[in-house]
């Protein structure tokens, strides 16, 4: 779809869902053209991510926390193994399951992969300005936050 046609009714451009998915979707692109420069999708970012975060983690558990399924999860695994960003072995307290660990170079690459995201976000909040930035956020956290128990 090109952009410059796209011309959506004036009263849907007022629904906060719509609104809500737009902002979404501009910042998906930007993110998803600031990572592939480096030649990665959200997932790979994301399981880099987690595992700077948390530390080494099996691979069933990484994606649970994740909410990716098994395939998507294992192929994620399978080129940042490839690619020498993470390690993968048998958990030796159960064989059944792949312990991920992040590599030396996993963490460089997520340094660099940081700094691209940091850039996207920066150019997704550009018309923003610093108290605007932290209202966006505030309220953003806000509608996404689970509800209170």
């Amino acid at each position: 779809m090109d952009e410059r046609d796209y011309d959506p009714p004036r009263l849907l451009r007022t629904l906060p869902s719509w609104l809500l998915a737009r902002a979404a979707w501009t910042a998906q692109a930007e993110v998803r053209d600031a990572l592939a420069h480096e030649g990665v999708r959200r997932h790979h970012f994301t399981v880099l991510l987690a595992l700077a975060e948390a530390g080494p983690a099996s691979q069933a558990d990484l994606g649970r926390r994740l909410g990716l399924d098994r395939s998507d999860m294992a192929a994620v695994v399978a080129d940042l193994e490839r690619d020498g960003r993470i390690g993968r072995e048998r958990d030796p307290h159960d064989r059944r399951r792949n312990v991920v660990t992040l590599t030396p170079a996993g963490a460089d690459a997520l340094r660099r992969l940081q700094a691209r995201v940091e850039a996207a976000q920066e150019a997704l909040l550009e018309p923003l300005d610093a108290d605007e930035r932290a209202e966006l956020r505030r309220l953003l956290t806000k509608l996404v936050a689970p509800p209170a128990r």
